[in-house]
């Protein structure tokens, strides 16, 4: 099935149901030296959760008491999930984003109820300097550029670390782009793909499904948020980072796409990468967010 980072499986089972979703199952082998052991079990530990509080996702299928299963050939962890069908939303109405907001502010009860101790924590350090430092030292980036494009990531890491409060941390999605939202009925939204869960700080989920800035983003995003805190207060504080969230996407972006440069599927979608254009489009997006997060700042506008 479609997944760059680990490789899955729709698996055919015998099964005498009737019900279609009952004679397949999926694997997901996990990346190896990506994750380890304790890591998949935070991801799996808060899927379950989740779904013992009625959130809707898809949580690993339990075993003889166990979720994360070893490949005696390969080494690779794995796991195994039921199968369930549904779609991508191409995009969300009023009541879509209300429903979404609502699920989201459920889904962070159950994330601040307690830590994930050895899962990253989403800052401008981890996300930003230390993804800088690995592409300083793997020499990706052209010569004549490799200034600029450190000096910029220094410099919104500099106005961005006073601003996230890891104390206040919670368990998030992540990654929860539109791609990583099924309907699976009329009514109800699954966010699906927990590889990326995190400590972080709420707002990344909800830039992430709503990310523009233009006025009618930025009016979607407030209703997101409106029903949002219809369930559990949201720190309205977190909302002058979401630009600098932004900017750390970009830089882990370029950074996951170094890492498995090897890859020949990386190869394959990403063929830009190895160009220096690739390069001058990501220093000049830089000098965009950073102009961006220091107009957001100094007006203090959010909304």
């Amino acid at each position: 099935m479609n997944s760059m980072e680990n490789r899955v499986y729709e698996v055919e089972i015998y099964s005498d149901s009737s019900n279609p979703s009952e004679h397949s199952l999926i694997t997901k082998f996990y990346r190896p030296g990506r994750w380890t052991k304790n890591q998949i079990q935070d991801e799996h530990d808060f899927l379950i959760e989740l779904l013992e509080n009625e959130i809707p996702v898809i949580a690993p299928m339990v075993i003889d008491g166990e979720t994360i299963f070893t490949d005696e050939l390969s080494g690779l962890f794995y796991c195994i999930f039921p199968k369930k069908g549904g779609r991508a939303p191409d995009e969300m109405q009023i009541e879509d984003l209300e429903i979404f907001g609502r699920t989201l502010a459920r889904l962070h009860m159950v994330g601040a109820s307690k830590k994930a101790e050895h899962r990253l924590h989403l800052t401008p350090d981890i996300y930003g300097k230390q993804n800088l430092q690995y592409l300083l030292d793997s020499k990706v980036i052209p010569g004549h550029l490799e200034g600029s494009y450190k000096s910029l990531v220094e410099e919104i890491c500099e106005i961005g670390t006073p601003l996230f409060k890891e104390e206040s941390f919670i368990r998030i999605h992540g990654d929860c782009h539109l791609g990583n939202i099924i309907r699976r009925d009329s009514a109800s939204f699954h966010l699906i793909d927990f590889d990326d869960m995190l400590m972080g700080p709420e707002v990344q989920d909800i830039w992430l499904a709503v990310p523009g800035i233009d006025q009618h983003s930025l009016q979607d995003r407030a209703i997101v948020i409106e029903a949002y805190d219809s369930m559990r207060p949201f720190p309205m504080e977190q909302i002058k980072i979401i630009e600098i969230l932004r900017t750390l996407r970009f830089i882990h972006f370029s950074t996951w796409i170094s890492k498995r440069w090897d890859d020949p599927a990386f190869k394959l979608h990403f063929p830009h990468f190895a160009e220096h254009h690739y390069w001058e489009i990501q220093v000049q997006d830089l000098r965009n967010q950073l102009l961006l997060i220091q107009t957001n700042l100094n007006q203090q506008q959010y909304f």
